[in-house]
């Protein structure tokens, strides 16, 4: 018998009345009763409670003990009264009562209880993750993650993928994030970086012959964090197939997200055959490209109804009339909300930066007309044209933004959102998937007024290669997808391009030398040469997937040991200065102004 326990703290039931047992674990919370003394006495498998006399020697002891301390306790295991059985425990039915204890650890005074549920500042939780992680929920989030990891390299081995593992030491990549570069000892004045994602590597499995990579994979990028995006690292389900379509992709994607999200959540799949959504058509619907389809609202053109003569709203007739788009969301049956809703999401929309949201509601009195606060400058005909053209309805209201296209996009992606919240109208219960397709090869980026990769510059791009218009960058679509839940976007993928000419001339348009992209992908570009299976893939976030999993809006809350906003690991203290003579050895000095 293991000398700290013949039970964990949820196994015991009625079968083992009268039976001597040994339990350990942490003491959770104490209640004196005078003569008894009960303790809840947690492991990581659950409660069991304990009782003891005031005449059992051990019973200062254990009255003195801190909570978090951790005991060991022998005693029988009884019956407890009908009314004073917890339903709420699986050892519900029973308690020990003690004969002897043994403290295996002493606590001090905690900084931050671990019963109840009481919110506590980010920063005690970080530098105390040891004790948060304690807590019940975060506990059976952390299990969860656990769970569903396990799940998911079951169901890729059932698909035909076999597990690789990827060097965490290689080169800086010129793309995305900021890299974590590592100073190399035995080659001075050199670096490695830390992967932000095995792209090069797993494409090199595939060029090496192999059919299907799988990787649970860390990823590290210098970035900021965000409520779904940990600073520092990260993980993804990477994964790479060769010989494969976009199609073929999605159909391992769909099968194993929906497998997952039926395993681990009660909660409905709207449609398992996730809907197509090209890029275009969605940042003209929702604004984004990470819509939640589980809001009904979408938006609409009317750049064309500021053009008419019987349309007199001047502010936004110069506009338009200068180049500026008109565009907005439909609201059904409105009529009847407070002037405060409609002035409160104008208030809202100022807050984000916007110049605000007009809007007005359609109305029949004797005739069709638009109430609120731009209504008047609406003609009667061009109100009934709106009803026919838009399927609006009377009592349906319309908030407008007009402004240069990408203005427009973002505070109307974002009022979406706010106008769903606040009609209570966003189907909470559900997971809406949904794939993101055709993204441009290329984007203009006004920073550095000159043409850079959208996404991935490893794609392939789409139509037939020798026709593509590369005086036309901008056209240019690719085989580039990601993938999208309740507007969280979990992963990019793409069709890679294999063909070395291909991606010479692709990376030339862009602003890289042939030179350039010998030097920064020399492994790749040159496997190429030697015969390079069409291939492709993506890779889910872990973090991200587990977040929605568990129904929480912060990544951190999903993440043993996450770092604060500041990529600082309070609890381990890190970053943290070195020597001088760990900085000799590497060939480095020190040079930081001090504020």
């Amino acid at each position: 018998m293991n000398k700290y326990r013949s039970h964990n703290c949820s196994e015991l039931n009625s079968k083992e009345i009268n039976k001597t047992v040994k339990l350990s674990g942490w003491l959770h919370r104490k209640r004196d009763h005078g003569n008894l003394l009960f303790i809840d006495l947690r492991d990581h498998y659950g409660m069991t409670q304990c009782v003891i006399e005031n005449k059992n020697k051990f019973f200062p002891v254990l009255e003195k003990l801190k909570p978090e301390s951790v005991i060991k306790v022998t005693g029988k295991v009884v019956k407890r009264s009908s009314d004073t059985e917890n339903l709420d425990l699986k050892t519900g039915k029973i308690e020990v009562s003690i004969e002897s204890i043994e403290v295996l650890s002493n606590a001090k005074e905690l900084p931050m209880p671990v019963f109840g549920d009481q919110d506590y500042p980010e920063d005690i939780r970080l530098k105390y993750r040891f004790l948060d992680l304690r807590r019940e929920e975060m506990h059976k989030n952390i299990i969860l993650r656990s769970e569903v990891i396990s799940f998911i390299r079951f169901e890729m081995l059932k698909l035909g993928f076999l597990e690789y593992q990827t060097p965490i030491l290689t080169s800086s990549s010129p793309e995305g994030a900021r890299d974590f570069l590592v100073p190399s000892r035995l080659n001075p004045g050199k670096f490695y970086a830390l992967p932000q994602a095995p792209q090069q590597f797993k494409q090199l499995i595939m060029v090496s012959g192999f059919d299907r990579y799988f990787q649970i994979a860390p990823c590290f990028r210098d970035e900021d964090a965000r409520a779904d995006r940990s600073p520092g690292e990260f993980y993804q389900l990477d994964l790479e197939m060769s010989f494969v379509e976009q199609e073929d992709i999605f159909k391992v994607v769909e099968k194993l997200m929906v497998n997952l999200f039926k395993k681990f959540s009660s909660k409905k799949i709207l449609d398992e055959k996730f809907p197509r959504i090209p890029f275009k058509e969605a940042m003209k619907k929702f604004g984004t490209d990470k819509p939640d389809l589980r809001n009904p609202l979408i938006i609409e053109e009317f750049t064309d109804l500021f053009k008419r003569d019987d349309v007199t709203f001047e502010i936004f007739k110069k506009l338009v009339s200068k180049g500026s788009i008109v565009r907005g969301i439909i609201t059904n049956n409105t009529k009847d909300k407070p002037r405060s809703f409609f002035d409160n999401i104008d208030k809202w929309a100022k807050e984000q930066g916007a110049s605000g949201l007009a809007y007005f509601t359609i109305e029949h009195d004797k005739d069709i007309k638009g109430k609120g606060p731009i209504g008047k400058f609406f003609s009667e005909d061009s109100l009934k044209d709106i009803m026919k053209n838009f399927n609006v309805k009377v009592g349906d209201s319309i908030f407008l933004a007009c402004g240069d296209e990408k203005e427009v996009e973002k505070i109307l992606s974002l009022a979406r959102n706010k106008i769903a919240q606040d009609l209570d109208i966003i189907e909470k219960d559900n997971f809406a998937f949904c794939w993101i397709v055709d993204y441009p090869m290329y984007e203009f980026d006004e920073n550095s007024k000159k043409i850079i990769f959208s996404h991935n510059p490893f794609s392939m791009p789409q139509g037939n290669i020798k026709e593509i218009n590369f005086d036309k960058p901008l056209d240019i679509k690719a085989f580039q997808y990601d993938i999208v839940c309740n507007g969280i976007e979990l992963s990019s993928g793409a069709i890679r391009n294999h063909i070395p000419e291909l991606m010479y001339k692709l990376f030339s348009v862009a602003g890289y030398s042939e030179k350039d992209v010998n030097i920064k992908f020399s492994g790749m570009i040159n496997a190429f040469n030697f015969g390079a299976p069409p291939h492709g893939g993506i890779a889910p976030g872990i973090d991200r997937i587990v977040m929605l999993l568990a129904g929480k809006e912060n990544i951190r809350e999903v993440t043993l040991f996450p770092m604060n906003q500041n990529a600082q690991d309070l609890m381990m203290q890190a970053p943290s200065e070195i020597d001088d003579k760990q900085l000799k050895e590497l060939s480095l000095k020190k040079d930081v102004k001090k504020n």
